[in-house]
């Protein structure tokens, strides 16, 4: 197949799963809009500058998905998923703070364009907004999650930063901490809307560990792109990771699986940064099988998703979903 014609099918097929609750999807952008509101010019800025500036939106996404699948009727759904994607933002803006990022999605990144002071300050207030509308929709028990969430989403951006230029962290830690920093926020999605569409204690359960895979499906995949992605289909360049010292999976199974030689290569690489070594790590990672192996343990996470599913009644809002966690692993941005 084309080039041209494969990227083509996998927009169609990104387009179909917002097809399923296109209005839903309306309300939610026109949502956002309106909760970006401030008295402040600049916070209203840097807002709708960050939420414009592309993504797939599938946390709200699945909000909206999950509740559907469970015959949700009312609106509050709407609201659930806006403030789940404040909450997305504002970590957006805080990574790239923390990370040094100049680009995302090909765009300059906000504290790029602005400077890190603003781009924190925003991200603090779309975090607060966001705790705002979990008060207006008046379910202690989505408070419960998202405000754990956030939680464990902080633990985990600090784990990552813990881990950076040590070669030293093993597989197991590798995932708990994108279970944190990634998982966590799917997660609480698709937790949340099966508790706003009332479910049964099943097929809560199933919704929560669906947004739990698919989130892990997600960052691995992430992490395979960024040692054989395309930089411009990306939107940021290849090797990022490398250059900032975080040892994602490829990495860590190269190790495991390379020679002594290959592995100290690697581990010196992590330790100093940069993208002096990026050619030869590039090379070793494919070589030792890693980027295979990488992409198997997606797909494996993309199964137990798939298996969750099982749990729902048959609809569309369930076919989306399930096509969603086979594109989580077929993509290349």
């Amino acid at each position: 197949m084309p080039a041209n014609a494969s990227s083509n099918s996998k927009a169609s097929t990104a387009s179909s799963l917002h097809a399923a609750v296109a209005e839903d999807f309306a309300a939610v952008n026109r949502t956002i809009m309106t909760q970006l509101a401030s008295r402040v010019p600049l916070v209203e800025t840097i807002g709708q500058y960050i939420i414009a500036s592309g993504g797939k939106r599938l946390r709200p996404l699945l909000v909206l998905l999950a509740a559907r699948s469970l015959g949700y009727e009312g609106d509050k759904h709407i609201s659930l998923a806006t403030l789940i994607e404040f909450m997305h933002t504002s970590t957006l803006l805080h990574d790239d703070v923390v990370d040094e990022s100049h680009m995302r999605r090909g765009k300059a990144t906000a504290n790029d364009a602005w400077g890190n002071a603003p781009s924190v300050l925003v991200g603090d207030y779309l975090y607060s907004r966001s705790f705002q509308m979990m008060v207006e929709i008046g379910s202690l028990r989505i408070m419960d999650v998202l405000s754990g969430a956030t939680c464990v989403i902080a633990e985990g951006e600090v784990q990552q930063l813990t881990n950076v230029g040590n070669p030293d962290i093993d597989e197991a830690t590798y995932f708990e901490t994108i279970q944190g920093k990634t998982a966590m926020l799917f997660e609480a999605a698709s937790h949340s809307g099966a508790i706003i569409a009332e479910a049964d204690p099943q097929q809560e359960a199933a919704l929560q560990h669906y947004g739990r895979y698919l989130g892990m499906a997600f960052q691995l995949i992430d992490d395979l792109l960024d040692y054989q992605g395309d930089a411009d289909a990306m939107g940021k360049n290849v090797g990022d990771d490398l250059a900032e010292g975080k040892p994602t999976l490829p990495l860590i199974q190269a190790m495991s699986a390379g020679t002594p030689e290959q592995a100290r290569a690697i581990r010196q690489a992590i330790r100093q940064g940069g993208l002096d070594h990026l050619d030869e790590v590039m090379t070793i990672v494919r070589d030792t099988g890693a980027l295979d192996y990488t992409r198997a343990r997606a797909e494996e996470m993309s199964a137990k998703a798939l298996e969750q599913l099982d749990a729902l009644p048959a609809s569309r809002y369930r076919d989306s979903m399930a096509e969603l966690a086979r594109l989580a692993v077929d993509r290349q941005t």
